[in-house]
């Protein structure tokens, strides 16, 4: 059975936030609405929702002119399996030890790797993504200087992909974090899959919003694979929860964005020790000195 999504565009946060509430009220409702800033610096906001009926267009016409908005763009989309659709495009991706592949392709793992089963799932950072792979890159520059962490956290985890390949180097258990209950039910599937229960430790909170996450800090490493928004407002609440000596992985950021993240993360009290581009996505390293 075909889809149907309906998109707009508007300036500032309350009148997209205010749209999005009245979209959910539309007839015939739609199945999800999703509130998100542009990170492209425009102020703009993106306002969307999915339908398994087609929407009214005049409803919606009527919404975004109500609003403030541009006209909403209505697409019909295919009924798709889009976890076999990933798993025929999604290639294994190797960065640095680390061997990230899914089930299907278990017969391509190589010799003297550290493999990471990842299954395609509704949650973010399967490995092929620039961001998450620059993110391994830094924990293997981690590794390369003779870095023991004993108190890991993965903040925004998606596939616990991270926490993982620290659990797969250094003995003490990594804590996996999101916001998302679906990502976190994915994390603890794939920790169950690569055979890390008892090494990876996966909970449903907002930042550092846990009795757990508090529990075990400060943290030697915090991975944080956000985006510019949230890793600005976790700046301060982040050098909280980092040890003397330790260190933040950060990504989730466009090229141009890193500088201004960089910049805010050092008037928090952070230190930049090393930046890594891969394709648009940056992934920045800091650390936190006594």
């Amino acid at each position: 059975m075909p889809t149907f999504t309906a998109l707009t565009t508007l300036q500032g946060k309350a009148p997209a936030e205010a749209l999005g509430e009245a979209l959910e009220a539309l007839m015939p409702e739609p199945t999800g609405v999703g509130v998100f800033e542009v990170e492209d610096g425009s102020g703009l906001w993106e306002v969307g929702a999915c339908f398994v009926e087609a929407p009214d267009e005049v409803g919606l016409a009527l919404l975004a002119a109500a609003h403030g908005a541009r006209d909403f763009a209505v697409s019909e989309l295919p009924e798709v399996d889009w976890v076999a659709h990933v798993k025929r495009e999604l290639a294994p991706v190797r960065a640095g030890r680390f061997f990230v592949y899914g089930s299907h392709d278990a017969d391509a793992v190589p010799e003297g790797v550290e493999p990471l089963l990842v299954e395609a799932a509704m949650a973010f950072g399967t490995g092929h993504h620039g961001t998450t792979q620059g993110c391994l890159h830094a924990l293997e520059a981690l590794v390369a200087a003779g870095e023991v962490k004993r108190s890991v956290a993965d903040i925004g985890c998606g596939t616990a992909v991270l926490a993982m390949a620290a659990a797969r180097i250094w003995p003490e258990e990594a804590l996996a974090s999101d916001i998302d209950e679906v990502a976190v039910e994915v994390a603890e599937t794939n920790v169950r899959a690569n055979g890390l229960e008892g090494r990876v430790h996966c909970v449903e909170a907002t930042g550092f919003d846990h009795p757990d996450i508090a529990a075990r800090a400060p943290y030697d490493l915090i991975f944080a694979n956000i985006l510019k928004g949230p890793l600005m407002d976790l700046a301060a609440p982040m050098f909280a929860h980092t040890a003397n000596g330790g260190h933040v992985i950060l990504s989730g950021l466009l090229n141009e964005q890193a500088a201004e993240v960089r910049q805010h993360y050092q008037q928090a009290g952070y230190n930049p020790v090393e930046h890594w581009e891969i394709g648009d996505w940056s992934t920045l390293m800091l650390s936190k000195n006594n």
